[in-house]
């Protein structure tokens, strides 16, 4: 059983290393996809969507407001509509400091845990304990980013000199080749 357990927890373990290894694809949101985040729409009302686009820890913010935008444009054309203008607009960061000394043990909560002595390059003979300091605790400091968007949909031409209004022709033959999608 014990053997088992741990067989579990590394195909785990492995399987969150995979996820995070490639940056967010353009995808839809999907709760257990092979790479984390993606775009999530709502419809508000007929003309007014809300737009989100998450990353994971590899994808950047440049990244995510691209791919916002994009999502933004192929709903708009989808919809039946020539341009979109953004309503309230932001990217949140997301920020998540991590401290393990011990990988195995200090997830697990098992009672006791390893120490022992280890001769160190011109230190001599020196004591490790994950509990009492260690030079060697993986500290990663971990950043996403999450982008949204109430867009309203438009017909006609876009107006020109607005900052908020977009193109969604435009938006689509200038971002689309710059568009990672899934493999």
């Amino acid at each position: 059983m014990r053997k088992m357990l741990l067989a579990m927890v590394a195909v785990a373990a492995l399987g969150g290393l995979a996820a995070c290894q490639t940056a967010t694809p353009y995808q839809p949101l999907q709760p257990g996809a092979a790479t984390g985040g993606g775009y999530s729409d709502l419809k508000i009302e007929q003309d007014r969507w809300r737009v989100t686009f998450q990353g994971n820890s590899l994808t950047s913010r440049q990244t995510v407001e691209s791919y916002l935008l994009y999502r933004a444009a192929e709903l708009t054309l989808a919809q039946g509509y020539d341009w979109f203008e953004t309503v309230e607009r932001k990217t949140d960061k997301h920020t998540e400091t991590y401290a393990d000394p011990d990988p195995f043990y200090g997830r697990y909560g098992f009672g006791w845990h390893p120490a022992w002595r280890y001769y160190g390059g011109g230190y001599g003979w020196r004591h490790w304990d994950p509990f009492w300091g260690d030079p060697f605790v993986d500290v990663q400091t971990v950043e996403k980013y999450e982008a949204s968007s109430e867009v309203i949909l438009h017909h006609g031409p876009k107006p020109a000199g607005d900052p908020r209004a977009f193109d969604a022709r435009d938006v689509t033959a200038n971002l689309g080749p710059h568009i990672v999608r899934p493999k």
